[in-house]
Formats: C-alpha cells, structure tokens, sequence
C-alpha cells in the first residue's frame, strides 16, 4: 500500500508544479497597457511627408479637422521627407503618430519587435518609374542610375524587387543599375543635370520629372498589382500611444475620415487644400497640371489594403532590406478606424488576420 501511496504524493507534487509554472508563464505574459488619463491624451505629435501621397494628412492638418475632432487635446504636426526619419522619430518616442510608406511601416514593426499599429490606410497608387526619353524597356536600364528617396523606403523595395524580377542586378558595376538614395527634390535637380537617369517616385515627384523636366514613365507600379491598389501611404500608431489614449486615437481618425471625405468629395477643394499645404511646408506650390495629373495617379481610401501585406514583407526580403520576411502577425490594429468607419455609415475594413497576435501567416 505504501508503494501506491507515494506514487500518488509523487503525481499530485507534479501536477502542482505544472499548475504553478503555467501559472507563472501566464503572469510573465506582457499585459496590455491600460487606457490613461480616461484615454484622452494632453498631446498627439503627427508625422507626415510634404508628398500629394500624403494627401489626407496635409487636408486635416489646413482645414482642422485634426483638431475640431481632437477638442483638448494639442496637435502638434512634424514633416519628414523619407520613412526611415519617421521610423527613427517614433521608435524614439518623439513621435506619435505618423503618416507613412509600406516598407518603413514594416521596419518600423520588426525593428521595434512589435511596437507598432497599422490602425489606417491613406493612399494607394502614386509611385511611377520615370526615366530618360529612349529608355523604353528594362534593359536599357543597364549601367543607368536610378534614384528612389531613401534607402529602404517603400519605393526602393519597389525598384530593387522589380530589378530582381527582370534580371537585372543592383550595383556600380558598368552591367548594373546603381541606385542613387536622393531627397526628392534632389531627384529633380540631378535629373536635370544629368546625373541620374530616372527614378521610381512617389506623387508629386514622378509628374515633377514627367512635367517638368521631360522624363518618360516606363511603368505605373500600379500594373504590378491586383485591380492596380496597393498602400502607399498608411497611419502607423507606437502600440503603447493606442493602448493608453485609445479616445485620442479614435478623434485622430475621425479627422483623418473627415480628410478623406473632402478628398473623394470635392477633387478641386481638395488640390487646392493640398498645394496651399505644400507651399507653406516647401515654400512652393505645385503648377496646376502637376497637382491635376498627381491625384489622377492617387486613390485616397481608410483601408490599409491588408491583404497585399505579406507579399510586401516577401518583396523587402527580396530586395535586402530585411534578412527574411517580417512576420506580421498582429501588425494591423483597425478596430477603431472599423467603429469609427460603422458609426458613419460605412463599410468595415478587412485585416486579413494580421489583428491576430500569433494568427495566420
């Protein structure tokens, strides 16, 4: 009889035990940080670029729709000219919120282990290839240089990837296509100096090139999508900022819907709203046919178009940027955009289960 009894001791120690180290696993499980300050917060400081892909950000920032929705609480609005200063500014909690590529928005997720929601789109479409008149297929593109706005930004992936895909390899060799990391309005002037050969940029810079300085579009990225959509431009959050002001972020949202309803509302307020907004930002307004032809190239749209995601944590990998794809698992967070976007009347945005910590890869 002792024999049995000890065996029993011995099984009811062990299922203590593991009923204490799960226990323990599950206390050591970072818990969701709780709202603050009945969620509201004193302060959002907004990122956004002085691009017409950044169209919604510049609309609510001169009309003030930001801060009509925000009531109390202060906006402060700062301008970037390339994702990863962006990226930088969030990561190192001197920014909230930001307007923001694709590519950078992904970096920004695996660089801070998870720190990051996508809680919006912005724009999708908007980003050309231009390039000399005579260069009319890819491999003329041999021993040409190519500028894009940053290295790793959401059009270098772009070009990198397509290179990739025709064959062609990214290098300083006279066979190779060398890509020229330059600002924006740097790309104009070196176009025109003729020290690149093109570039695959964002709106207004690829109709800056094509109208301004004769360049020719050798492809609309828009072609290497589904129904042509893909995210240019998307709102990413710091997690923490979401969890403990979620009513700000909510206000920050209605600002951003109400931006786009201009948009989508009124095309001609809306250029106008913009090019005043990229004149105080540059000290410039755009000339008509460019603003015109940039947001013919633009669709201004809430959903971050989760779907194509994956395959754009796949093209940074391919590309070099990341070492392997990102894994996205809980990178979309667009609970509040979808109760914000009901409360209007309107259709809810899909996640493509990139909500679910863990979920489907």
């Amino acid at each position: 009889m002792r024999r049995p009894r000890a065996l029993v001791l011995i099984a009811t120690v062990v299922v203590l035990l593991t009923a204490t180290a799960c226990s323990r696993a599950e206390s050591t499980e970072p818990q969701a940080a709780a709202p603050v300050a009945g969620g509201v917060a004193e302060e959002v400081r907004l990122g956004y670029f002085p691009n017409v892909t950044h169209a919604p950000a510049i609309i609510g920032v001169e009309q003030g729709l930001f801060s009509a929705e925000l009531g109390a609480t202060t906006l402060t609005p700062q301008t970037f000219n390339a994702g990863g200063d962006a990226v930088n500014a969030l990561l190192g909690g001197s920014l909230d919120v930001t307007y923001i590529g694709s590519g950078p928005a992904i970096n920004a997720f695996a660089k801070s282990e998870g720190a990051v929601r996508v809680i919006a789109g912005a724009t999708d479409g908007g980003a050309q290839l231009v390039v000399r008149p005579g260069i009319t297929s890819p491999e003329q593109l041999e021993g040409a240089t190519i500028a894009t706005p940053q290295l790793g930004n959401t059009q270098d992936i772009a070009l990198k990837k397509w290179l990739r895909d025709n064959g062609l390899t990214a290098g300083d060799g006279p066979e190779d296509v060398t890509i020229a990391n330059l600002e924006n309005p740097r790309t104009l002037d070196a176009f025109r100096e003729g020290s690149v050969d093109g570039g695959w940029l964002p709106e207004p810079w690829s109709s800056r090139l094509v109208l301004d300085a004769g360049a020719s579009v050798l492809l609309d990225e828009r072609t290497l999508w589904p129904d042509g959509r893909f995210p240019t431009t998307v709102v990413l959050v710091r997690a923490e900022f979401l969890q403990q002001y979620p009513e700000t972020v909510r206000a920050l949202l209605r600002g951003h819907l109400a931006a786009l309803d201009v948009a989508t509302g009124d095309a001609a307020q809306a250029r106008t709203a913009v090019n005043a907004g990229l004149e105080k930002l540059t000290g410039n307004p755009l000339a008509q046919p460019v603003i015109d032809r940039a947001f013919e190239n633009i669709t201004l749209a809430p959903d971050p178009l989760a779907s194509t995601w994956r395959r754009l944590a796949q093209d940074s990998a391919t590309a070099g940027v990341t070492e392997q794809p990102t894994e996205l698992a809980g990178f979309v967070d667009v609970g509040p955009l979808n109760a914000e976007l009901v409360a209007a009347g309107k259709p809810a945005v899909d996640t493509a289960a990139l909500d679910q910590p863990g979920g489907s890869s």
